[in-house]
């Protein structure tokens, strides 16, 4: 196979164009059979905008490669050899069924595998299947009436399930993992652009079919997925996992069990502490969604307001305040809607979404500040969930219940203690007088400047500024702040060996909720990471 790098088009190329550069770079005559072409990669360039161009990667299947690897032109194309991912088991046929707490992107990954290589586990769901959740979800975000074991955090498919669909990760893969996470998303049905765009996403409505087919798939290959099956309580006996037990009552036996319950699941974190899992209070970072208008941001990123090839514009911000800590744009979500992600009651936080069309009116990102344990005030391995679980209260409280939405030149004049008369400096006129929010779930107008502590509201002003540097407009004074944003990662990581295990052998934490990931995609690659770790571990045993 070859590979051709660095391939550079106009974004409003036609498919004839691209065939027509590749065979220019190879060197083919006219008579020659046209070559096959793979996209590997897609991202965009928008150094000279409103010129915007995009840059390939390409993998190349053609005839007489040796021939024409020869006479191509080298400062593009090179020999490539494709390495697939290969799941160390295949066609397991022994009796021991691994078990799967939670169905987020890493229990479902894992199982997944699992089901395929013939493992046939059995899956734990505390909440609905999608189908179900999504009414529960649409009547909270209508009628303010949470169910606290399926809303936005809980329930099949895990918190990414009601946002962006975002699938973009930074974290490196030499064994093929995310490559074979988006390959299994496209079986499942999502656009195949995944496999190549620089910062794929799928999108709220695609990602709930998806997953449910995922389901659909991991039934039919002999695993089993329960239902309203919330794990109270771990089994143990001589140091080793011997079962679980689901609402109180009921006890699975099993000596694999993989523990991938979500950034949410604090009953859970609660009771793995008490049962003396080794665990630890770890970084994370909070702060608030800030709403903008998109073709605000379409007009800075992309030199215009509408560019139909691309659609609507993403933007990347980071920052570090004066007190060094990192403040950095998180979930950024296109023409899409704020929404209320709260799941226990009496405490309110918010995430982003976006459907798969990104053709809302505003852009939205959290703009979080960096928190470490230092913050918390205690060095409890829970302390962190204490924290959040605090701001959240406090949220709940400003906004009445509802999500409390305050003007940015509010907000800032609040954090910076100036005087009545005094304006803040801040880019006007960008940002219109009547610019409204767009949000999922119930609202209203409150002092958002009152949930963090003082040195956090400084630190977000701080980056807001900085980002107006980079974005024209993005600190207007007419720029929405809504709380709160606070699940952006665990707050816990149950730690675990070099064979992935937790302190109690044979429980294998797993994704974002035991502190290993951070995103949809990551999270999965987590899980498939897990999976072949329990694979080889049954295979092991079962030699010894």
């Amino acid at each position: 196979m070859l590979r051709i790098n660095q391939l550079k088009l106009p974004v409003d190329h036609t498919p004839g164009e691209l065939m027509e550069r590749v065979k220019k770079l190879l060197r083919l005559g006219p008579k020659e059979p046209e070559p096959r072409l793979t996209i590997v990669r897609r991202s965009i360039d928008a150094r000279k905008k409103p010129a915007l161009y995009f840059h390939y990667i390409l993998d190349i299947q053609v005839k007489n490669q040796k021939a024409v690897y020869r006479r191509c032109d080298k400062r593009y194309v090179t020999e490539w050899e494709e390495k697939p991912y290969q799941f160390p088991v295949n066609s397991y046929r022994g009796n021991v069924r691994p078990v799967i707490i939670g169905t987020g992107p890493a229990g479902l990954f894992c199982g997944y595998m699992l089901a395929e290589a013939g493992f046939c586990p059995i899956l734990l769901e505390r909440g609905k299947p999608v189908e179900q959740r999504v009414l529960d979800v649409q009547e909270f975000w209508e009628k303010g009436k949470l169910n606290p074991e399926s809303n936005v955090q809980f329930g099949e498919g895990g918190a990414g399930t009601f946002s962006d669909g975002k699938l973009n990760t930074l974290v490196k893969d030499k064994y093929g993992r995310n490559r074979k996470v988006l390959s299994l998303f496209v079986e499942a049905g999502a656009q195949e652009e995944i496999l190549y765009d620089h910062k794929p996403h799928i999108g709220t409505d695609e990602l709930s079919k998806i997953v449910a087919r995922m389901r659909q798939n991991i039934i039919r290959m002999g695993g089993e997925v329960y239902f309203d099956a919330r794990v109270t309580d771990i089994a143990c006996q001589g140091g080793h996992i011997s079962g679980v037990v689901i609402n109180g009552d009921k006890k699975i036996e099993a000596e694999y069990v993989v523990l991938a319950p979500g950034h949410s699941a604090r009953d859970v974190f609660r009771m793995l502490y008490e049962k003396g899992i080794e665990m630890e209070a770890k970084p994370f970072a909070v702060g608030m969604r800030v709403e903008h208008p998109q073709e605000l941001i379409n007009l800075s990123q992309y030199g215009n307001r509408d560019v139909k090839a691309l659609g609507n514009a993403p933007y990347k911000v980071t920052a570090r305040a004066g007190d060094g800590r990192g403040v950095y744009s998180f979930c950024m979500c296109p023409g899409g809607y704020v929404v209320d992600a709260s799941s226990e009651p009496g405490r309110l936080a918010v995430n982003g979404m976006s459907y798969s069309g990104r053709d809302g009116c505003n852009a939205n990102s959290a703009i979080i500040v960096s928190v470490t344990p230092e913050d918390y005030g205690d060095t409890h391995p829970l302390a962190g969930m204490a924290f959040q679980r605090e701001l959240e209260e406090n949220a709940f409280r400003v906004g009445n219940g509802m999500i409390p939405v305050e003007r940015y030149g509010e907000y800032k004049k609040a954090c910076e203690k100036m005087e009545d008369g005094e304006k803040p400096l801040e880019v006007q006129g960008k940002v219109p007088d009547d610019f409204a929010p767009s949000i999922k779930g119930r609202w209203q107008f409150g002092p958002v400047h009152e949930i963090l502590p003082e040195a956090l509201g400084r630190a977000f002003v701080e980056g807001m500024e900085q980002f107006g540097k980079v974005i024209e407009g993005f600190n207007d004074k007419n720029v929405l702040v809504d709380g709160l944003e606070s699940r952006t990662s665990s707050p816990v990581r149950i730690l675990r060996d070099e064979t992935l295990q937790a302190s109690v052998k044979g429980l294998y934490p797993c994704g974002e909720g035991a502190g290993y990931a951070g995103g949809i995609t990551s999270a999965a690659m987590d899980g498939i990471h897990v999976a072949e770790a329990v694979a080889l571990a049954v295979i092991a045993a079962e030699n010894s």
